[in-house]
């Protein structure tokens, strides 16, 4: 039984894959390469072949499942495709998401995707959480700094574990946790 779904489980998502895994948390992560098998379940999850363009092949997904972290900060594809998915496709996910078992939502506001996409994604999250009373956190990537003081790009696998884990974790009611963790962006 998977308690928390990646779905986006590029880079960052494997990375979140073996520190929550690492830590003792059932991981399912989805992509929409099934060749990528091999490398996520060697970080520790459990592999779901499905595609956010396609809403219904990441239906089944959410079996169980308790959190779920939308790491499409940094997706791929055409300015319509990326300006869907941060839209309608994320209001289909979203409403899908309200007959599951999902408590919490993790969703990733910076990336390579246009930042007003990412912010106007987070306020879809946010409104369907406030009306389904979901937990909503957003996860920020950070940027590392190196030895020699030089920032690399950011990495969100630390700032998304930490909120994912939060959402895992949190015990109290619906009202008390929404709006607790990282600041929404406003």
């Amino acid at each position: 039984m998977a308690r928390c779904v990646i779905v986006g489980c590029g880079c960052r998502g494997l990375a979140l894959t073996r520190v929550l895994s690492g830590r003792g948390h059932a991981v399912r992560a989805t992509t929409r390469y099934p060749g990528r098998r091999a490398e996520i379940e060697a970080a520790g999850a459990e592999l779901f072949v499905g595609d956010p363009d396609r809403v219904a092949t990441l239906w089944t997904a959410f079996d169980h499942a308790g959190v779920v972290c939308l790491l499409l900060g940094s997706a791929s594809g055409g300015e319509e495709q990326l300006a869907a998915l941060h839209s309608t496709r994320l209001d289909m996910l979203l409403e899908k998401m309200r007959d599951t078992t999902v408590r919490g939502i993790v969703y990733e506001v910076r990336g390579t995707v246009a930042p007003e996409l990412l912010a106007a994604g987070a306020q879809r999250v946010r409104h369907a959480c406030d009306r389904s009373l979901i937990p909503m956190r957003c996860s920020t990537p950070i940027p590392a700094i190196t030895r020699r003081g030089r920032s690399r790009p950011p990495t969100s696998s630390r700032a998304c574990c930490s909120v994912a884990e939060r959402a895992l974790t949190d015990r109290s009611g619906p009202a008390d946790r929404r709006g607790s963790g990282r600041s929404r962006p406003r």
